[in-house]
């Protein structure tokens, strides 16, 4: 198989950026990099681990997966089908975190998944800690084995528990911050999804009927952690911004802004104490 013909294969199969796919497969799976690829753009490259692989991807299982790891902000991470597959939007919410933080900060990540989140602010950070929250102990031990990856195994606390019924106090000391991506596609959306979401975790993706439980959760059971002066970064849907900002008040916090995404969407909100 060449790289035209890998190309040819991917596009046939509705990957839209079939080209970068195409590289980054053969680079993974038989370490030919660019410039290899462009000296000799018809050698035959087929090997069983490629041809695999790319019957995966025709199939449309996320890449990220088939890889098994995913780069996100400034670190590598492994992935699986146990967490959200991390994505450069999100990385927007880490870069304010790594502003607004103030010096020897504590935080919390809730909903950690993968950990990428609190994982690239601690790796930026190195005089913050974290408390990673997550329900599911085969995504925790991902998150675990991510922050000894990327150094970080000291600073990060786990805690298994359900965020949207606790049973522990999440941090034993007040929180500079609270930062999560929780879940927040409005249940009957879910089946229109591009067909790589079905092979991410639904857990992971399901708001609940408006898209907003994760959000009520945490600003009803969580945000009493923080400090007075601490603040939720939260990763929103493109359309959740007015809902939230109107919701915030009832729990005694204000929208201070809305961050856009690389696309011009609203992607993270920034909330803090009415009375702050």
């Amino acid at each position: 198989m060449t790289y035209s013909e890998l190309c040819r294969r991917l596009f046939a199969a509705g990957i839209e950026n079939a080209q970068g796919e195409a590289a980054i497969l053969l680079e993974h799976f038989c370490g030919i990099d660019a410039m290899a690829r462009l000296s000799d753009p018809e050698a035959d490259l087929t090997s069983p681990e490629l041809e695999g692989a790319l019957q995966k991807r025709e199939a449309r299982y996320p890449l990220q997966y088939i890889l098994g790891e995913w780069d996100f902000y400034r670190q590598t991470y492994e992935v699986c089908p146990d967490c959200l597959i991390p994505r450069s939007d999100t990385e927007i919410l880490v870069e304010e975190a790594i502003r607004l933080l103030p010096f020897d900060a504590r935080f919390a990540d809730l909903c950690t998944g993968s950990g990428c989140i609190a994982i690239s602010v601690l790796a930026e950070r190195p005089d913050t800690s974290a408390v990673a929250l997550e329900k599911f102990p085969a995504t925790l031990a991902l998150a675990c084995r991510n922050a000894e990856r990327n150094g970080v195994a000291n600073r990060f606390s786990p805690l298994r528990e359900d965020l949207l019924a606790p049973t522990r106090p999440l941090s034993d000391e007040p929180l500079d911050a609270i930062l999560s991506n929780p879940p927040y596609i409005p249940t009957s959306v879910l089946p229109s999804l591009a067909p790589e979401l079905s092979a991410e975790p639904r857990a992971a993706l399901d708001g609940g009927e408006d898209g907003l439980l994760f959000y009520r959760a945490i600003l009803r059971d969580y945000a009493r952690y923080l400090k007075p002066s601490g603040f939720l970064l939260l990763e929103i849907g493109y359309d959740q911004a007015e809902a939230l900002c109107s919701l915030a008040p009832q729990y005694g916090f204000s929208c201070v802004r809305v961050l856009r995404d690389y696309g011009g969407q609203d992607r993270v909100l920034h909330l803090k104490r009415l009375d702050a």
